[in-house]
């Protein structure tokens, strides 16, 4: 079974089908880099996708001081 989310960005709306489990954490998501409620910018979306870039770009960094440790 999946989900649809939704979020209004430049006056649209954009929906997602995701997996319910997931959707959980996505939505949890959402509420801290949107206006789930009412439009958002395209600056926001821009300003949440560095901000998930950057945050993906540390996990990232971990996992290789990890695996060379193990190594």
């Amino acid at each position: 079974m999946g989900k649809r989310i939704g979020l209004y960005i430049g006056g649209r709306r954009f929906d997602v089908d995701v997996d319910d489990k997931f959707a959980l954490y996505l939505e949890a998501q959402m509420k801290d880099d949107f206006n789930v409620e009412g439009n958002n910018e395209l600056k926001t979306v821009m300003q949440a996708y560095v901000r998930k870039s950057y945050e993906l770009y540390k996990q990232n960094q971990k996992i290789e001081e990890i695996l060379k440790k193990i190594d």
